[in-house]
């Protein structure tokens, strides 16, 4: 049987809804707590390290994080956005961790790579997340909506160079265009970014008017989006490129759009099951009776059988939520609720007190069945004491 594994926020110690930031912090302070190099020969540390980076692996991309939040580890078993390759599956070397570190504090990250030969590649867009709220109807049966996402787009009138048109980004004097300065300390080789050109490696003489020698604007931009019928709480759409604009010719970052889904008044929902719970009264649930019951494709008849008892489900077929991925439908689930009267007038009461009177064991089987194992339990007690 495979080993347990350990929910990865709760690897990790954050919150479900944590930053990347936080993300990140927190996997550094325990990287470097655990790291084999810090540990060796330390076999439970070098579990934990690794246990530590896949869990990074996972939270630290988006497309893989939303997977998780759907699927759990299942999501990662089964390849959902490539578990179980890259940096953090393969183990992160101590002097990364201190370049990051060290990074960081010299000059708040690099702002972009460079490629073979010298060119400088394009940086990816930030992500963006919307939550949107949607009825316990809506989420049955989809629905479309415009939403209005604030967004970095590019500049029109500099095309993303940030430099006024008619001119263009000169290299850094400073790094020579490779976004960073590098220096000795001790026996490490730090590199820092370019405190001059923050990392572009170009400077901007003469900015863009429009962006402000940005390259990218802010603006609003009005997306319609297809909700898809089946939808749950905690399930994301993702929209490719409709993220921030990336820099440098770099692709724009997606949007995911997070689906909240409110309560309703009368149902609820398991998987794809409808719940309803449904009152009737005694006399009702010893009689019999036909009941008119609620369901999201409207009303139904339902016969209730003489003798029902309290917790009693009755299942309506296909009168659940439909599976998004269309995979048929959940059904209604019908939880009857037999209801003790609260206020019985002196006729009332002496009605009951004469049916309790004449009522023998057959006609409540359940408790007869019960006073027989109390008796059961009871006499066993007596025996052992």
């Amino acid at each position: 049987m495979a080993p347990h594994k350990r929910d990865y926020y709760e690897v990790l110690s954050i919150p479900r809804m944590a930053s990347t930031d936080e993300i990140k912090k927190a996997y550094r302070k325990l990287a470097l707590k655990h790291h084999p190099d810090r540990n060796p020969g330390n076999k439970e540390a070098e579990e934990k390290f690794k246990e530590i980076s896949e869990a990074y692996e996972v939270l630290s991309d988006t497309q893989k994080r939303q997977a998780y939040d759907q699927f759990g580890h299942a999501g990662a078993q089964a390849g959902f956005g490539g578990f179980g390759g890259g940096r953090a599956a393969e183990g992160f070397g101590f002097e990364d961790l201190f370049g990051d570190i060290f990074e960081d504090f010299f000059g708040g990250g690099r702002r972009g790579t460079r490629a073979r030969g010298g060119e400088r590649r394009g940086i990816r867009g930030e992500d963006l997340r919307y939550t949107l709220d949607i009825s316990f109807e809506e989420s049955a049966f989809g629905k479309k909506v415009a939403l209005d996402i604030p967004k970095d787009v590019l500049c029109g009138t500099c095309h993303g160079s940030g430099a006024k048109p008619g001119t263009k980004p000169a290299a850094c004097p400073q790094c020579e265009g490779t976004g960073e300065v590098r220096f000795q300390q001790g026996f490490f080789s730090i590199a820092r970014t370019c405190n001059r050109c923050r990392g572009e490696g170009s400077i901007i003489s003469s900015p863009c008017t429009a962006c402000r020698g940005e390259g990218k604007v802010r603006t609003h931009k009005k997306i319609e989006v297809d909700v898809p019928a089946g939808v749950d709480t905690g399930q994301s759409l993702r929209l490719s490129k409709e993220g921030n604009a990336g820099a440098q010719g770099g692709p724009a970052g997606d949007l995911y759009v997070v689906i909240q889904v409110g309560e309703h008044s009368i149902f609820s929902r398991e998987n794809n099951d409808v719940i309803c719970d449904v009152p009737i009264s005694f006399a009702q649930a010893a009689l019999g009776v036909e009941i008119e019951v609620p369901t999201l494709y409207g009303k139904v008849q339902m016969k209730i059988p003489a003798g029902t008892q309290w917790g009693k489900v009755f299942r309506l077929k296909d009168k659940g939520f439909p599976d998004v991925h269309g995979y048929g439908k959940g059904d209604q689930l019908v939880k009857i609720i037999v209801e003790t009267p609260t206020k019985l007038s002196s006729e009332q009461k002496d009605i009951l007190k004469k049916f309790a009177d004449i009522s023998g064991d057959e006609v409540e089987p359940l408790r007869k069945g019960f006073i027989n194992k109390m008796k059961d339990f009871l006499g066993c007690l007596f025996l052992v004491f």
